[in-house]
């Protein structure tokens, strides 16, 4: 979940809700910001299985960990710039070069371990490529089922999820496997961004076109 101070283009409706411009309602917590609010109403908890786009998500995520999520987004294409587009392939053969290139790159985070992080990310990702056939399909078996998942998405629940227990799980297992900046915080909010849980508000605009694309996604499954 992400966060955001509402500008003076947006009305506050309901508790989480505010209406735009345009007359819609949709969560709060992209302030009225044009280009925020791209993102939450074109891509945030759209079901994602392309594995370089996962592979990104959860990286970002990593990178996002005690910043604000707004500031990774404006920097979203130095990052793909820098990180050969994410191509967890190519990544996975970075060498000590490419981190202190990376470290010099003013359009990013230049945070040395994030960097590094990525770095050894990839050729896990390498693995569980390998082991399951694809990331898409590892992370999706963790989907949640429906009783676990709240019974109303208002904004009082949603305020509570900053973790899960899935979120948890998903973290340890990840760790086990030898990934790094990938807390439950930050696996909870990668969770969010890939549609594997629609965490739009009931009332927002977004909410019912998400929940449809997730209805009619085939989840992918072990190869």
């Amino acid at each position: 979940m992400k966060g955001k101070a509402m500008d003076q283009n947006s009305t506050p409706i309901a508790e989480g809700l505010i209406r735009g411009e345009d007359g819609k309602d949709r969560c709060w917590w992209h302030g009225g910001d044009p280009f925020y609010q791209a993102y939450h109403d074109n891509e945030w908890g759209h079901p994602v299985t392309n594995d370089i786009r996962l592979f990104e998500k959860i990286c970002l995520e990593g990178f996002q960990s005690g910043l604000s999520w707004i500031t990774i987004l404006r920097k979203r294409e130095n990052f793909r710039a820098g990180f050969a587009g994410f191509d967890f392939e190519k990544v996975a053969k970075f060498t000590q070069n490419d981190i202190e290139r990376l470290v010099q790159d003013a359009g990013i985070i230049r945070h040395r371990g994030k960097i590094t992080s990525t770095i050894n990310n990839a050729n896990r990702a390498l693995e569980m490529r390998e082991e399951f056939g694809s990331l898409a399909a590892y992370f999706w078996k963790w989907e949640p089922t429906e009783d676990q998942r709240p019974k109303v998405c208002d904004y009082a629940n949603l305020k509570t999820l900053g973790k899960t227990e899935i979120s948890t799980a998903i973290s340890k297992d990840l760790k086990k496997r030898g990934w790094s900046f990938v807390g439950p915080t930050t696996v909870y909010a990668f969770m969010q961004a890939m549609g594997m849980v629609n965490d739009h508000l009931e009332g927002c605009c977004c909410r019912d076109i998400v929940e449809a694309k997730r209805e009619a996604l085939v989840r992918p499954v072990t190869a």
